[in-house]
């Protein structure tokens, strides 16, 4: 998509907020942080500690991506918001509290920056830019970075193609655009080490082997195999000798079965189950997601149901169900 004059504005003035606050600024993102929240979250905390800034950066890294940030680079939960801080709200609505980690973003009365590329934003920060036509959150930083004048190193070049690369599916997804190779070749460029993430991100530990194992076990082909879909649970867990953080690129696999329209991960912690979605052609993951109260995009979402997995699984079925009879429609 090429940019609109609103998309620009809206940016420099994000650009301006972050400028002129003299305080710490606390740079966050959503749960169970993916690539694309990892890499925008450092490419930004980076930026900024390189203009000089007291920056915060709050996060969890799951273990697949653990290679990437610098020892000591991200900091514990906080407990408290230090004073005069502002919060830069990465990939995910600021909005929705509930799913923006690292800080209880409700008890914060302090400016907010957003930079989103999920539609379902409510667009409420005090300086913010969503735009749904944009395939990664890092994509938005670089042209942030862009419009504060900061020029990109190797150091804040990688983990943005980390968000590029892992949000796009390695560029494999229809949401690429032309901006989308842009925005990567000035990445490369700045001297971004795709080598060495694409080399690492192809790394498993054999725990995930062993899960999936287990996994495949579970395995359904539903709706005349449309639909594929799989669970794990704490005790699956155990057996396997794995942590959560296997099940994360589960649900691409699923993706890759012949006729599958729609993939389905399920984890099953016990009073709750998540749902991770990838979909193609008409189907919409998204809504899906919605129905069940969470979101995403299109391709990719997902939602939290706080509920046991016999209920949780009637209510995805019937949202998967009224999704299949809609894009039947839409056919």
């Amino acid at each position: 998509m090429t940019r609109t004059p609103t998309y620009h504005q809206l940016m420099q003035q994000v650009a301006q907020t972050l400028l002129s606050h003299d305080g710490p600024i606390v740079v966050l993102s959503h749960e169970n942080p993916d690539g694309d929240a990892l890499g925008s979250v450092l490419g930004l905390a980076r930026a900024l500690r390189g203009l000089g800034r007291e920056v915060y950066a709050p996060m969890t890294t799951p273990r697949y991506l653990a290679f990437v940030p610098h020892p000591g680079e991200l900091d514990e939960p906080l407990t408290s918001w230090p004073a005069g801080a502002l919060a830069a709200v990465l990939d995910v609505d600021n909005n929705d509290p509930s799913r923006v980690a690292g800080a209880d973003l409700s008890m914060f009365d302090g400016p907010v920056v957003n930079i989103d590329h999920h539609g379902t934003n409510a667009r409420q920060a005090t300086a913010g830019v969503v735009e749904p036509g944009i395939p990664a959150a890092a994509m938005m930083v670089a042209d942030l970075l862009g419009a504060m004048n900061v020029p990109l190193t190797p150091a804040i070049a990688t983990p943005l193609m980390l968000g590029l690369v892992t949000d796009t599916g390695s560029f494999r997804f229809d949401s690429v655009t032309p901006e989308t190779f842009e925005c990567a070749a000035a990445l490369r460029q700045a001297g971004a080490d795709l080598g060495w993430l694409s080399d690492q991100l192809g790394r498993n530990p054999r725990t995930y082997y062993t899960l999936l194992r287990e996994v495949l076990g579970t395995l359904e082909f539903l709706h005349g195999g449309r639909v594929v879909q799989a669970h794990v649970t704490e005790a699956m867990l155990e057996r396997a000798g794995a942590a959560w953080d296997d099940v994360e690129n589960y649900v691409g696999t699923l993706r890759n079965a012949e006729g599958a329209e729609l993939a389905v991960m399920l984890k099953d912690y016990g009073d709750r189950v998540k749902v991770s979605l990838r979909s193609r052609g008409a189907l919409s993951a998204q809504n899906i997601a919605v129905a069940l109260g969470g979101g995403g995009h299109v391709p990719a979402a997902g939602a939290t149901l706080n509920l046991p997995y016999p209920e949780a699984r009637t209510l995805l079925d019937a949202a998967i169900a009224a999704e299949l009879e809609r894009a039947g429609e839409v056919g």
